[in-house]
């Protein structure tokens, strides 16, 4: 667990999830990563599209519609409509002035209001995030306005006005509270300020910012605050005229040798070969083409007169040359079969299997020892503690078995006479018999129990213990399998692409009611950070294998991921990893363990990871309270 009270922004997972969704689907590109920010821009080298940390606010309603206009502006608006070669230059022009951080800000301003008319347009059901948006910013910019003029920054102050005039409900608006010297200079700056609306291109906001802060360069110094970021990032190393051509382009060729063929040693076929039947017959049906771009390669000579430039909608063929001759080895015994290497190939995949945020993370296995003699005495101990709790769950779980094993099944149609006759008058095919077949005592589920144990845990790991013990000694009695797993990443031996994760095996599935060891519980201790997406994805297969009907994941946690590059997509990562094992019939509750009080915070975490099934449990004396009824409940559902 990490907390830094500086930053205690915490993670709306679903709205994360949908500003993806909306990134990747409106710029049509998979690669492109949704991050939060200090200020909205798109970054096509690092593949990411921001959404500004400003909208990180309380209410739900303008937080999701200030992230979602965000998104609107750069994936729809600055992706397509924006000219790069108008922005390049006036970003030169800028830094060369004396109010670079003044001149970037304005012409964000200005060419976010160009887009913004164009995305309404195109795009209607984005007038209400726009909506929210202005209205939001409005009343920020009239709180920045007064807060500026107290701390007298002139022209943080001009630039609040500049967006009030534009933003404004009627056409002269007062602001009594700015200083008369800013107030005189937006007047000489309307006639400027207002052909704004008239804008048709990138150049149209370039010409109109540019000449407003060359106006000013002499009387002001530059801003102080920053408001808007520059909406495109490295726009610098861009060559195409729109980010959209940037994201299709094809590049030359990286080298341009080209091979030497000696044409009158050189023997070749030309062989036509017809693959053509009856089930390939396309001739009333659109035909499918293969495309590619080639990016690196060597000029050949062969079969050809000489090398032709490509273009990006040429059809690819293939010319086959070639020699044949007798095999040297007709014994194919040993060779795989064309599907079975096609199997091995298709598992060879780039994607990382645990997630993107795990690909260097590396699963250990540390099995438990036998237990001492002083984790012994320590074990019963806390089973004597414990002993009530075990006593009433067991007994209630054995009845309620016992009450479905004797519940007769009625209302069939053959089988022992009931007592009950009178569906013999009142139904067309009476039901009238029953039987008294018993059921098996057998409870089909499987438990596992993932304990973090990271540095965090170190003043709750031995109360936690006592809550481990109570959920092994219930489900020991009532021989149902269950596994006991400790996790950890060991934050010292992390490497640039090593992450060690440990898993702390005290019960497995095999030897959990089988072997009297549950004293190994006591070798829970706390280690290092905790990397929960990870450890979730690696139980989650383990359970998945098993074939008992019910299948629960409890994870004991005192609050949100912490590892190695794992900070601020932790709990989107734990969340994700949640879902996929939901989707597998596998129920995920998460088991949270405070310090004596739990607060909103720690209890949005929670919910952004697990939803609804979580357990918040106040101090971890409580734990077995807690734990109880809620393994009660579990086991119910099982019966």
């Amino acid at each position: 667990m990490k907390y830094n009270r500086w930053n205690d922004s915490k993670i709306d997972t679903n709205l994360f999830l949908q500003l993806q969704d909306l990134s990747t689907i409106l710029s049509d590109n998979p690669d492109l990563k949704f991050e939060y920010r200090y200020g909205s821009f798109i970054d096509l080298i690092d593949k990411r599209v921001t959404g500004s940390s400003f909208w990180d606010i309380n209410s739900q309603e303008k937080k999701e519609n200030g992230y979602k206009s965000d998104v609107f502006l750069r994936t729809i608006g600055t992706l397509h409509y924006s000219y790069l070669p108008a922005m390049k230059a006036y970003l030169e022009e800028a830094n060369q002035s004396n109010l670079p951080r003044f001149a970037a800000q304005l012409f964000t301003l200005l060419e976010d209001l160009r887009l913004e008319e164009i995305i309404k347009e195109n795009r209607p059901g984005t007038k209400k995030n726009f909506v929210t948006r202005t209205d939001y910013l409005k009343h920020y910019f009239e709180t920045q306005l007064a807060t500026n003029v107290t701390k007298s920054y002139p022209l943080d102050e001009l630039f609040c006005l500049i967006y009030l005039a534009l933003q404004a409900d009627k056409p002269d608006p007062t602001f009594p509270k700015a200083n008369e010297q800013q107030l005189r200079q937006l007047e000489k700056l309307k006639p400027l300020i207002y052909s704004t609306f008239e804008a048709k291109s990138t150049n149209d906001t370039a010409e109109i910012a540019e000449k407003i802060f060359i106006q000013l360069e002499e009387m002001y110094k530059d801003m102080i605050n920053v408001y808007f970021t520059f909406p495109i990032a490295h726009v610098e190393n861009y060559e195409k005229n729109t980010l959209f051509d940037e994201l299709t382009r094809t590049d030359e060729l990286e080298n341009d040798d080209q091979e030497d063929a000696d044409d009158e040693n050189n023997e070749y076929f030309d062989e036509q070969f017809s693959t053509w039947h009856t089930e390939n017959q396309n001739s009333d049906r659109k035909q499918n083409f293969l495309q590619f771009d080639l990016e690196v390669g060597t000029k050949t000579g062969i079969m050809g007169g000489g090398a032709r430039e490509t273009e990006d909608g040429d059809q690819a063929m293939g010319t086959i040359q070639g020699t044949s001759g007798q095999s040297e080895n007709n014994d194919y015994s040993e060779t795989e079969t064309l599907e079975k290497q096609g199997s091995v190939e298709g598992k060879q995949t780039n994607k990382p299997v645990y997630g993107e945020e795990n690909k260097n993370a590396v699963a250990i296995v540390k099995k438990a020892e036998s237990p001492s003699e002083e984790d012994q005495l320590a074990y019963q101990e806390d089973v004597r503690t414990i002993e009530s709790y075990k006593r009433k769950l067991a007994s209630t779980i054995e009845k309620a078995l016992e009450h479905k094993m004797n519940a007769p099944r009625k209302d069939l149609v053959m089988g022992r006479l009931s007592k009950n006759l009178l569906p013999v008058v009142t139904d067309e095919n009476p039901r009238i018999f029953y039987k008294k077949t018993e059921e098996s005592k057998d409870i089909d589920a499987v438990f596992t129990l993932l304990v973090d144990c990271s540095a965090s845990m170190y003043n709750k790991m031995d109360e936690t213990k006592r809550g481990i013990i109570l959920f092994h000694e219930v489900l020991n009695q009532l021989k149902i399998p269950h596994s006991i797993i400790g996790f950890w990443e060991d934050a010292n031996d992390v490497k640039e692409n090593y992450q060690p994760n440990y898993f702390h095996y005290i019960h497995s599935f095999t030897d959990s009611f089988y072997q009297n060891t549950g004293a190994r519980i006591m070798q829970l201790e706390p280690e290092e950070d905790n990397r929960d997406g990870f450890s979730i994805r690696v139980i989650t297969e383990e359970l998945a294998a098993r074939r008992e009907k019910h299948k629960f994941l409890l994870v004991f946690s005192d609050g949100e991921p912490a590892a190695a590059n794992y900070d601020q997509n932790g709990i989107i990562d734990t969340n994700v990893a949640v879902s996929e094992a939901r989707k597998k019939g596998i129920d995920v509750i998460g088991m949270f363990l405070a310090d004596g009080e739990i607060d909103e915070r720690e209890d949005l975490t929670m919910k952004n990871i697990y939803g609804n099934q979580r357990l918040m449990i106040p101090s971890v004396d409580q734990l077995p309270d807690h734990f109880a009824p809620l393994l009660k409940k579990l086991l119910l559902r099982t019966i």
